[in-house]
């Protein structure tokens, strides 16, 4: 069974802008989010990225500017020794009403369509707004809030879903990943030592 991590981006991997990210230079790595993805790795979770990119549909940036934007992502996770898998954006905006923009779970459905085999228990998806949460809830996976970008303010939201876990980010919730996975293999061995 796959063990699948997705996460948003702005606010969560990257600083987020009032005024969107719109080129490779202000796309600026949140720290320790770089370690945080190889951890994930270490832990076995194949990581994905699920973001709405309204910026492309507002006229903000293109398509290309968004390509360089992960080019220099994907660039900096090798370097830290991980592997972001895949890229899904949804470039439309509220008005365009598509199925794809969380918080509708459009987004996650075709991610869980790439990764059949997933494992339901072994399921999250990391945001610092309340559609990440939201998107995800609806597909029956864990919401996992971080306090960078919006998540201080999204921590206050009443429509919070109740099983949110919180972590101050995403590399909190990588080294939690990565201890308990370590703590199960460390069990394992020693069962089958026995």
């Amino acid at each position: 069974m796959t063990k699948l991590v997705i996460l948003d981006r702005d606010g969560v991997i990257n600083e987020d802008r009032d005024d969107f990210v719109k080129s490779v230079d202000e796309w600026v790595a949140l720290p320790g989010s770089m370690d945080a993805i190889a951890f994930l790795n270490q832990a076995d979770f194949r990581v994905v990225v699920a973001t709405n990119q309204s910026g492309i549909g507002r006229g903000f940036f293109t398509i290309h500017d968004l390509n360089e934007m992960h080019a220099k992502m994907h660039r900096l996770v090798q370097q830290a020794g991980g592997q972001i898998e895949a890229v899904w954006f949804c470039p439309h905006t509220a008005a365009d009403k598509c199925a794809c923009r969380k918080p509708l779970p459009g987004m996650i459905e075709d991610i869980l369509q790439r990764y059949l085999n997933t494992d339901p228990d072994e399921l999250y998806l990391v945001g610092d707004s309340l559609r990440d949460l939201q998107a995800i809830e609806a597909v029956g996976g864990q919401p996992v809030l971080v306090l960078t970008g919006k998540g201080q303010k999204t921590l206050r939201d009443p429509a919070l879903p109740e099983d949110t876990v919180v972590y101050h980010d995403l590399l909190e919730f990588a080294q939690t990943m990565l201890q308990n996975h370590q703590k199960r293999q460390a069990v394992q061995t020693e069962q089958e030592e026995q």
